[in-house]
């Protein structure tokens, strides 16, 4: 049966999901709080001493950090027949696109969704063809794609004025004026997606290494996306409202500091079509992208025909030698064991701010911390699980994405909503997100660290409050709030002509660096395509540019 059909049974069941539990007072649900990868970065930060190393070990290739690029850099080298590689897990398989599961619901601890990859983002396309999730046509400009993982409809709604609307962008009760602004910038955008250089290359790409070098474009990276908007006569509170959001949503903080070019680039460089989609459709899972970390370990597993190659442990340290980098790696047992690993070529799959406390000096690569480092973000990923849903303000229905007007925070996405059943399930996830963009990232990261459970929920359930009032409450019986100090780097003024990034990206000696910093931002389609890159140098194979 069609994903269309199961939906028709979904209104007459509704009222059957939130009758299943009430409490009878209000208590707010306590909250529980990892911080995944903290005290390991911490502990390199503050020189922390190791143990002796107790067992050594040579590959051919060390992969360090299983994140979506070291886990792509596997995955493409065990797909082209090359096997003697070993991956160091790191603090958190998958890094951000972790997920959790609770009462057999699963629910995203990061990054919720992918666009569909453009015809530039043929990597990704190879990936999901490889999983079965392109059906058939990787290489069209329309492929079929598993109909299971396409966001079900409705897919967004927005809390303004009392009521759910049926689109992010504020489009009810605006003035001529602003409506007419509106779709002035949506026909620019639709205009820049075929926009082309002086090179030409197109303007906004994704990866952004394929983007065009065209001076009069790049110069938009100089001014902030606040400022471009001001410039273009763009006035309308609710459009400023929107970008702003989207800024934040995707990039961690707001357009008021990041770059024009950036702001533009979010939605110029995605134009990926499906057959059998509509426009503007994503791909998603009750767990997020975890889903696609997963489904690359079962490919390294099924082409190696073992599990041995992901190993436990962090690495803490690099030391370059001539026969090779030797990785020093710590286990997180309850006494924590030290082992070394050699090989002929190391990839750095990590943040960048990590791999400077690893190596003796990154500053030999070109890439001066004090001078090159991004800025990162701090956020909140937040899971509630309910039993029995809240009522709901009138408009429209619960749907995957839902966003509070001039909220606090970046609303919530619903881990049940992609399951196929006539009757809505009687329990879901509904997960938070909180780029934390008020303040500068130091400034909450310092908030952080002293922070109380109680602290965090309050920062955690801002939108949901919002949106359902204390009643919220009634049916949420478990909290797990991720921390993630430093969870996303942010495209600033400047970053595009940032020269230690643009120096660790050519790096293709003993030691390699791939990871979404290097592409300023974070995002699945720049850290896969740094893992493809490494793993094709490794191969002897020459990365489009």
């Amino acid at each position: 049966m069609r994903r269309r059909s199961f939906l028709l049974g979904a209104a007459t069941a509704a009222v059957a999901g939130t009758a299943g539990y009430y409490r009878q007072r209000i208590v707010e649900t306590p909250a529980n709080v990892s911080y995944p990868g903290m005290q390991a970065g911490h502990a390199l930060r503050d020189g922390a001493a190791l143990p002796a190393a107790s067992a050594h070990h040579r590959h051919e290739v060390v992969i360090l950090g299983a994140g979506v690029a070291g886990l792509s850099c596997a995955w493409k080298l065990a797909r082209e027949g090359f096997t003697d590689f070993v991956v160091v897990q790191g603090p958190e398989f998958a890094g951000n696109a972790a997920s959790g599961q609770q009462d057999e619901l699963h629910f995203p601890l990061g990054a919720h969704y992918l666009p569909l990859p453009s015809m530039a983002s043929s990597h990704v396309r190879e990936m999901l063809a490889d999983f079965g999730i392109i059906e058939s046509g990787a290489g069209d400009a329309r492929p079929v794609y598993d109909e299971t993982v396409l966001v079900h409809s409705p897919a967004e709604r927005l809390l303004r004025n009392g009521r759910w609307e049926d689109s992010l962008l504020p489009m009810t009760g605006l003035s001529d004026a602003d409506l007419a602004q509106h779709h002035r910038f949506l026909a620019y955008i639709e205009r820049l997606h075929t926009q082309l250089g002086n090179d030409g290359r197109r303007v906004f790409s994704i990866p952004i290494v394929l983007s065009s070098q065209d001076p009069a474009w790049r110069a938009l990276d100089q001014i902030t996306f606040k400022q471009w908007l001001e410039r273009e006569g763009y006035t309308s509170p609710a459009l400023h409202w929107y970008l702003n959001y989207c800024c934040r949503d995707d990039y961690g903080a707001g357009y008021d500091v990041v770059s024009a070019w950036a702001g533009l680039h979010y939605f110029a460089s995605r134009d990926g079509h499906a057959a059998n989609a509509a426009e503007g459709a994503v791909l998603t899972w009750p767990g997020g992208l975890s889903v696609l970390a997963e489904r690359m370990r079962q490919a390294i597993d099924a082409r190696l025909g073992h599990t041995r190659w992901l190993m436990a442990g962090t690495a803490v340290r690099i030391a370059e030698t001539p026969t090779g980098p030797i990785s020093t790696c710590l286990t997180s047992d309850a006494e924590p064991r030290a082992y070394t690993l050699q090989s002929r070529r190391t990839v750095c799959a990590m943040p960048l701010f990590v791999a400077q406390r690893l190596l003796p000096d990154i500053r030999a690569y070109g890439y001066d911390p004090a001078v090159h480092a991004s800025a990162h973000a701090p956020w909140l990923v937040s899971n509630f699980l309910l039993e029995g849903y809240p009522l709901e303000a009138p408009g429209e229905p619960l749907s995957w994405d839902n966003v509070v007007y001039d909220g606090r925070a970046l609303g919530y996405v619903v881990s049940t909503h992609q399951l196929l059943r006539v009757a809505r399930s009687p329990r879901s996830v509904f997960t938070a997100y909180d780029a934390l963009s008020g303040q500068s990232p130091q400034a909450v990261r310092q908030w952080l660290t002293t922070a109380s459970p109680q602290a965090l929920r309050d920062e955690a359930s801002a939108d949901l409050i919002a949106a359902y009032g204390k009643e919220f409450w009634r049916h949420a019986r478990r909290l797990d709030i991720t921390v993630r100090g430093h969870a996303m780097a942010s495209p600033l003024c400047g970053y595009l002509s940032n020269a230690g990034l643009a120096a660790l990206r050519e790096v293709d000696g003993p030691l390699l660096f791939a990871h979404a910093d290097l592409s300023g931002y974070s995002v699945f389609e720049e850290a896969s395509w740094w893992g493809v890159v490494a793993a094709g140098r490794i191969l002897g194979q020459s990365p489009r540019a």
